[in-house]
C-alpha cells in the first residue's frame, strides 16, 4: 500500500513517552498507510529501542537538536503531505487522516489540529494560568503551540530546509497567511503542559529565546491585539481568580527576566518538546 502521508517524529531522550505516542498514532491504521520516521537525536537513553516497531523507521544521529532531526527525517520521507509531530504529543490515526484531507483542499498549504490539554498531575495554579493563556491565544492560533503541523508539497518548498531555530512551529507558521493555513476541527492533538509553576517559568525562558530568535530572523510571531486580556475578562472566558493568577505568574516571569538579563543564548535545541507562542511578553 502506498502511504498517504509521511510523519516525522524528532525525539531526544523520549524513552518514557515515545512508545505510547506511536501506539496511539498507529492504532487502527492500515499496514503501510502511514510512513512514520522517528529521528532519535543525541539520545542517552533507549528512545530508539522503544520506538522500534512495524510501520516505523528509526533513524539515529549523535547530533542533538530538533531542527537537525527534522531535516534528517524530512529527507527520508516518502510522500506528501508531511506531518511533523513532537514525540511527547499524542495524535491518533483519525486526526492524522483529517489533516491529510485538509491538506488536499484547494489553496491549503499548511494545517494543524485543535489542541487538547492533558492536565493529569498539573497543579491548580498552572491550570488557572493555562486557562487564561488559552483564552488569549486560541482565536489567533494556527500552526504554533499544538505540537503538530502538516505541510503540502508547495508549503514544504517555502520552509525547508529548516534552519536551526528553537521555535520550528513558530518559524513555519510565519510563512503562511489567511486561508493558506487552517486549523482542522476534526483533528486533535493532546499536549501535556508544564506541571508546576517552576517548570512553567523554565519553559517561558525557552519561549522567549525562541521568540527573540524569530524576530532576529525577520519572522516574529504575530502579537496579541491591544486589549486582548480585557476582552477575555469581559467575555467571561476566564474568571477573575484565573486572571489574577495569570498576572501574578506573569509578573514573576518578568521579574526573573530582568534579574537574569536579556541573554541571547539560543544554543542548540536538543528537545523535541513543542514550542508554544507567547501570550504576553
Amino acid at each position: 500500500m502506498k502511504p498517504t502521508v509521511s510523519v516525522v517524529v524528532p525525539a531526544h531522550n523520549e524513552e518514557a513517552v515515545i512508545a505510547a505516542g506511536l501506539d496511539t498514532l498507529l492504532a487502527g491504521a492500515e499496514p503501510g498507510e502511514f510512513d512514520v520516521v522517528v529521528v532519535a537525536n543525541g539520545c542517552s537513553d533507549g528512545t530508539a529501542r522503544a520506538a522500534a516497531r512495524p510501520g516505523v523507521r528509526v533513524l539515529e544521529t549523535a547530533t542533538p537538536g530538533k531542527a537537525h532531526a527534522l531535516r534528517l527525517g524530512d529527507a527520508a520521507c516518502r510522500t506528501f503531505p508531511r506531518v511533523y509531530l513532537d514525540a511527547d504529543v499524542r495524535l491518533d490515526a483519525g486526526s492524522l487522516r483529517a489533516l491529510v484531507a485538509a491538506a488536499g483542499s484547494p489553496g491549503v498549504l499548511a494545517c494543524a489540529p485543535q489542541v487538547s490539554w492533558d492536565l493529569t498531575g498539573v497543579g491548580l495554579l498552572v491550570r488557572r494560568v493555562l486557562a487564561v493563556h488559552e483564552a488569549l491565544i486560541r482565536p489567533g492560533r494556527a500552526l504554533a503551540g499544538v505540537g503538530v503541523y502538516a505541510l503540502t508539497a508547495e508549503g514544504h518548498s517555502r520552509v525547508f530546509p529548516l534552519p536551526d531555530v528553537i521555535s520550528d512551529d513558530g518559524y513555519v507558521d510565519s510563512f503562511f497567511t489567511g486561508d493558506e493555513r487552517v486549523v482542522v476541527t476534526g483533528a486533535r492533538s493532546v499536549v501535556r503542559p508544564a506541571r508546576t509553576v517552576r517548570a512553567h517559568l523554565a519553559r517561558r525562558v525557552r519561549v522567549r529565546q525562541g521568540n527573540r530568535q524569530l524576530a532576529a530572523l525577520g519572522r516574529p510571531l504575530r502579537p496579541l491585539e491591544a486589549g486582548s486580556l480585557r476582552r477575555v475578562i469581559r467575555s467571561g472566558a476566564a474568571g477573575p481568580l484565573n486572571v489574577a493568577c495569570y498576572l501574578a505568574v506573569l509578573a514573576v516571569d518578568r521579574l526573573l527576566t530582568r534579574l537574569r538579563g536579556d541573554r541571547q543564548d539560543w544554543g542548540t535545541d536538543a528537545s523535541s518538546r513543542h514550542n508554544e507562542p507567547t501570550a504576553a511578553s
